[in-house]
């Protein structure tokens, strides 16, 4: 993605299921799920840079020990800064007590981090400061451990006003008004009365208060914990947490608009946010893994026995379609392929586009990220070659050199442009930056034929548009094409964001900006008003929840001519060549991903009714010109 966006978190859930004695005998090393989680939060470093978290709770740990750890940062190098002073932990602990450290009961209990449940969380910040506070592990932290409690998440929720006046109405007195801390609090609510619940029906039975401790920790219903904290959720999630006393969990939206998935062995429980770190940290099989069911939550009890329980009933499933196309690594095997067919099936808008003209063609891509759509796109043109040659053969009136030029001729694929990350655009006057700006990108020179070649540049997706027109476009123009055309592998990006994309203001998103131009050259702007009062009319009735206002504006132009408008929008007036931009179709982006249909972003149609309150109060901000984000 050429332009820069924030996005999903990640998390990463460990359960050791035998004692650690175990692990050091067979791996030698107590540092085993420590090291476990590290290798899941590094293969997972994509889904978040702006901080990192991880907790872990020691299970029957007795009175005096600390039974429940948490470190943060915000370093840059946030997962390298928080395991190595776990290690340094560790490695004191062998200087000061040489003859002690082969004792593992010991070092378990000696060292605060060394636990049997391990909570990792990889943060993208979407708003806010990004300070250490704001990272997770959240904890809620009581004498008691079965109300105690750690909670990471890959989540946005669209009704943080509603959720936080149920807290108030329960009597609590939240302190901050924030999805992550409503959350928490939601979640230590309904735990508190379960453990009361538990109490109460102990105690009647004559319990003492230290068996009752015992009692709940062996009987707390958290399956119906979560029912009751997650039934008036709005939003995508995939939320982690550990109890005091060892339980743990993982609950995925009833959409499944957030990934989770998870793996079961007689040695661990683990949960991430994407496979290919389940499968490198563990070295199993693919098929091994598992997504977490939508609306389900994998339990882990005390013992350490999983069971996947239904949380919400299960909704059609929307899984998130930017997943696919550019958040997730690219190294398991079906988004690897499904990349290469977005690739794949751009050929007919592209071999249109260059009047399938191949000689006098370039294709190239950026950034790295889409070398996978790429591919399959150099393949989808190869398959057209051979149907061109096949036909052009069996004509029969071909020279012996027609011949050899037809079998002989390849594609022409560069690498065009190349991204200089040392570069900072540090100045803050506009006119310099964006002559910076021009320059982050580079170009290699010489393999263009000036004024002949059309440049068939490949991206993820385009949500701004800026760096297009400050940047990319200027320096391929610097190459004196004759045509240069943006290929994107996802649709327009119409609409905001609201369930863990930083995509939330209508008006940065050049789709948005080409619809305005539209509208002011048809004489049709009076239409933004129309709409405008709409939204203000349905504010407080169910209807503002139930229709996208905004879609009436889109469906009174077609898709391409939303697209020449973008083409004219990225096109700087310096630029010489001729710009083209060409977008995946939404129907080739579900074949391509026929699995993960969330698409609300590029259609409009959300999962859940706050979704579509997003986006008609993102539109009253735009009309009100107002910054704030409508989540």
């Amino acid at each position: 993605m050429s332009d820069s966006i924030k996005h999903e978190c990640g998390i990463a859930l460990i359960r050791l299921r035998k004692p650690i004695e175990y692990y050091t005998e067979k791996y030698g090393t107590p540092m085993y799920g420590i090291n476990k989680l590290y290798l899941l939060m590094q293969k997972q470093h994509n889904r978040g840079q702006d901080g990192a978290g991880v907790a872990s709770i020691k299970i029957d740990a007795v009175p005096g020990i600390e039974y429940i750890s948490r470190f943060r940062s915000v370093k840059t190098r946030a997962i390298d800064s928080i395991f190595g002073k776990i290690g340094k932990t560790y490695s004191k602990l062998k200087e000061e007590y040489p003859d002690r450290v082969s004792d593992t009961e010991w070092v378990w209990g000696k060292m605060p981090f060394l636990g049997d449940v391990y909570l990792g969380h990889l943060r993208y910040g979407t708003h806010g400061i990004n300070s250490v506070d704001n990272c997770h592990p959240m904890v809620r932290e009581n004498n008691w451990r079965s109300r105690s409690l750690a909670v990471a998440g890959n989540f946005n929720m669209t009704n943080v006003d509603e959720q936080f006046q149920k807290l108030i109405e329960l009597g609590q007195h939240p302190k901050h008004k924030s999805d992550t801390i409503t959350v928490l609090e939601k979640f230590g609510h309904f735990l508190d009365e379960e453990n009361q619940r538990q109490f109460d029906m102990h105690k009647a039975k004559g319990y003492s208060n230290q068996e009752i401790t015992q009692q709940i920790e062996q009987h707390l219903d958290l399956q119906r914990v979560l029912q009751r904290s997650c039934r008036d959720f709005d939003g995508g999630y995939a939320m982690a947490g550990l109890t005091g006393y060892g339980a743990s969990f993982v609950v995925r939206d009833p959409n499944g608009i957030r990934p989770a998935y998870y793996y079961i062995d007689d040695e661990v429980v683990v949960v991430a946010s994407e496979k290919p770190a389940i499968k490198t940290a563990f070295d199993i099989e693919y098929s091994e893994i598992k997504p977490i069911t939508p609306g389900h939550a994998l339990i882990v009890d005390k013992a350490g026995n999983p069971s996947l329980k239904e949380i919400l009933p299960q909704r059609e499933k929307t899984s998130c379609s930017f997943e696919r196309i550019y958040f997730s690594r690219g190294n398991d095997p079906e988004i690897y392929m499904e990349r290469k067919n977005m690739g794949k099936l751009l050929c007919r808008q592209i071999l249109e586009a260059i009047d399938y003209n191949l000689k006098d063609t370039v294709f190239s891509y950026i950034p790295n990220t889409a070398e996978t759509s790429w591919l399959g796109m150099m393949k989808g043109i190869e398959q057209y070659l051979r149907g061109y040659r096949r036909k052009a053969i069996l004509n029969q009136n071909l020279t012996e050199e027609q011949l050899d030029d037809i079998l002989q001729f390849k594609p022409r694929a560069e690498k065009l442009v190349i991204k200089d990350a040392k570069l900072r655009t540090f100045i803050s006057d506009n006119d310099s930056r964006d002559e910076l700006v021009t320059h982050v990108y580079d170009t290699t020179y010489e393999v263009v034929k000036k004024g002949i070649d059309t440049l068939v540049v490949l991206d993820d997706s385009i949500v701004r548009g800026t760096t297009l027109e400050k940047s990319i476009i200027k320096m391929l123009d610097r190459l004196e094409p004759k045509k240069i055309i943006i290929v994107s592998c996802a649709p327009q990006i119409r609409y905001p964001d609201c369930y863990g994309i930083d995509m939330s203001r209508m008006k940065e998103f050049v789709a948005f900006r080409a619809l305005l131009e539209l509208l002011k050259e048809r004489g049709l702007s009076f239409k933004l008003q129309e709409t405008y009062d709409k939204c203000l009319a349905a504010v407080g009735t169910p209807e503002f929840k139930q229709v996208n206002f905004v879609q009436e504006l889109y469906d009174m132009f077609d898709t391409d001519e939303i697209s020449d408008k973008v083409s004219e929008i990225v096109k700087a007036p310096d630029v010489n060549a001729d710009v083209q931009v060409i977008y995946q179709r939404i129907e080739d982006l579900h074949q391509a991903c026929p699995e993960h249909k969330g698409d609300w972003y590029f259609t409009g149609n959300y999962p859940t009714p706050g979704g579509t309150g997003v986006v008609n109060r993102a539109f009253m901000n735009f009309m009100e010109n107002k910054l704030a984000r409508a989540y």
